[in-house]
C-alpha cells in the first residue's frame, strides 16, 4: 500500500515548506562583541561619549579591524524581559547601521529606559553614531583621535 501525501508533509519543521526558500539568519558575530567587565570598564575609564534623550555611546579606538559592541542598562531600566527586549532591539538596529560606521573603536551603549520602538532607537544610534564622527556618510575619512 502507497502512503499517501498529507499537508504534514510539505512542512519541514523549520518554519518553512517544500520549495520555500530557507531563511538566511543573520548573525551578531562574537568578535563584533565586547565582552567582559575588564574590557567595558577601560571603554568606561578612557571614554570619549556623547548622548541624547534616552541612550548614551561611549567610544574607544581599539586598532581592529571591527568595532566591538556592549549594551548596558541603567539599574532602573525595569525586569529582565523588558532590558532582553531591548538589548534585542538595540543589536537590531545596530546590525542595520554598522556598515556605515568607521571601523575601529570599541562602543559601549547604555540605554535608559523609554520608548523601546525600533523607529526612535534607530533615531538615536543614528544620532549618536553621528555626533561621535562615526557614520561615514556624515563626516568623510575623518576619524576620532
Amino acid at each position: 500500500m502507497e502512503t499517501g501525501t498529507s499537508s504534514a508533509e510539505g512542512n519541514l519543521g523549520s518554519g518553512r515548506t517544500l520549495g520555500s526558500q530557507p531563511r538566511q539568519r543573520v548573525r551578531f558575530p562574537r568578535k563584533e562583541r565586547l565582552k567582559g567587565r575588564n574590557e567595558i570598564g577601560e571603554v568606561f575609564s578612557r571614554r570619549k561619549g556623547v548622548s541624547c534623550p534616552g541612550a548614551r555611546l561611549l567610544t574607544l579606538r581599539n586598532g581592529l579591524e571591527c568595532n566591538r559592541i556592549a549594551f548596558t542598562f541603567s539599574r532602573k531600566f525595569g525586569k529582565a524581559v523588558e532590558r532582553n527586549h531591548s538589548r534585542r532591539l538595540s543589536r537590531e538596529v545596530y546590525r542595520q547601521l554598522r556598515n556605515e560606521l568607521l571601523k575601529g573603536y570599541d562602543l559601549v551603549l547604555q540605554i535608559y529606559p523609554g520608548r523601546d520602538v525600533f523607529s526612535v532607537r534607530m533615531e538615536q544610534l543614528r544620532d549618536l553614531f553621528s555626533r561621535a564622527g562615526l557614520l561615514n556618510s556624515s563626516n568623510g575619512n575623518q576619524e576620532l583621535s
